[in-house]
């Protein structure tokens, strides 16, 4: 049997593959945690933009008599929070926009809104909803370590990557036995069902995780990817090297009619939208592909659930680690300390 009938036919006998594997799974226990919080944070962040509309409307007090002095807002922030400093104080210029107060206390601050004619707590000036969700984006983005944390995302990325090809590449069971390679049998031993449950799951989402490893390390490291793109498909409004006045891309003029409050009248405010080359608009689909900026909800939905399969992965992956290297290690350790007892 040739070398390329064995790698259609048995790729388990060849040597290549045995790398393969080792290389998979050493590099998903360097990443595996990396891949969890990447995916549970990837996962919450996915209906941000909807999340920050819903609960970043302003308050609205009722307007009710003098506003009450700065100082004395202040003075009932201290005694609502005893202990804490106001360290900033910003004054409603609207008459029905409530006043915002920060305090301080052994490092840690709060942020409240108060009603300026009544003085009453009106809670957090931002949601904790839109708190977790910056959290988590942070988090997802930067690894909370701000440009060092973007830089380590990004060869954590490519790790992942590596992670996804080398999957693939040993998922392959020869072309006798493929078809039964994409289902998994609930009625095997747990070991043996959790080995399929990792290479199913992993290879129907091989697609979608491959383009959040790839598109992660644009997020991270855009310039190659740039660079790459214009070589094909020049950029316009995100080339490389600023354009020259009259280099600039045409651009398509919007109008759009604004009602004007208590007024009933209109006026037209014109507005223009960029003519994107066919780099630029690669380039953008880059970012939408990640975030699941398209589509709708159902695609946002879509991404939130099949964003936590790098998760079920991990887990997986570890236990089938533990099953195949550590169980027999502790096991071989075990044996050791018994027999050096009873000698």
């Amino acid at each position: 049997m040739t070398l390329g009938e064995r790698l259609v036919r048995r790729p388990q006998s060849l040597w290549v593959r045995k790398a393969l594997f080792q290389i998979h799974l050493w590099t998903g226990i360097g990443v595996g945690l990396y891949v969890l919080l990447i995916s549970i944070s990837g996962s919450a962040i996915v209906f941000r933009n909807e999340t920050f509309e819903a609960y970043g409307k302003p308050k609205v007090v009722a307007v009710s008599g003098e506003r009450l002095p700065a100082e004395q807002i202040k003075a009932i922030a201290r005694q609502e929070y005893p202990g804490y400093v106001v360290s900033f104080f910003w004054e409603a210029r609207r008459p029905g926009q409530p006043s915002e107060v920060w305090l301080e206390r052994d490092g840690k601050q709060r942020q409240r809104l108060f009603d300026p004619y009544t003085g009453k707590d009106l809670g957090d000036s931002v949601a904790p909803a839109i708190r977790l969700v910056s959290w988590m984006g942070e988090l997802h983005t930067n690894l909370l370590a701000k440009k060092t944390g973007r830089a380590v995302n990004g060869v954590f990325a490519i790790l992942l990557t590596i992670l996804c090809i080398s999957g693939a590449l040993i998922w392959w069971p020869g072309s006798m036995s493929w078809i039964r390679s994409v289902f998994f049998n609930p009625k095997a031993n747990w070991k043996r069902l959790n080995w399929e449950l990792h290479s199913v799951v992993g290879i129907w989402t091989f697609a979608l995780i491959f383009m959040w490893a790839v598109t992660g390390v644009y997020v991270v490291f855009p310039t190659p990817f740039q660079r790459a793109i214009n070589h094909y498909f020049p950029l316009r409004e995100y080339s490389l090297e600023p354009l020259a006045a009259q280099a600039l891309p045409d651009q398509t003029a919007v109008a759009k009619l604004v009602l004007v409050a208590d007024t009933g009248k209109t006026f037209t405010r014109r507005r223009y939208r960029p003519n994107y080359s066919t780099g630029d608009k690669i380039i953008r689909w880059l970012t939408y592909l990640h975030f699941g900026n398209f589509a709708g909800w159902r695609t946002k939905a879509l991404w939130t659930f099949l964003g936590l399969a790098p998760s079920f992965l991990f887990f997986t992956g570890a236990l089938m680690w533990w099953n195949r290297v550590l169980s027999p290690l502790a096991r071989q350790t075990a044996e050791k300390r018994s027999s050096a007892l009873q000698t």
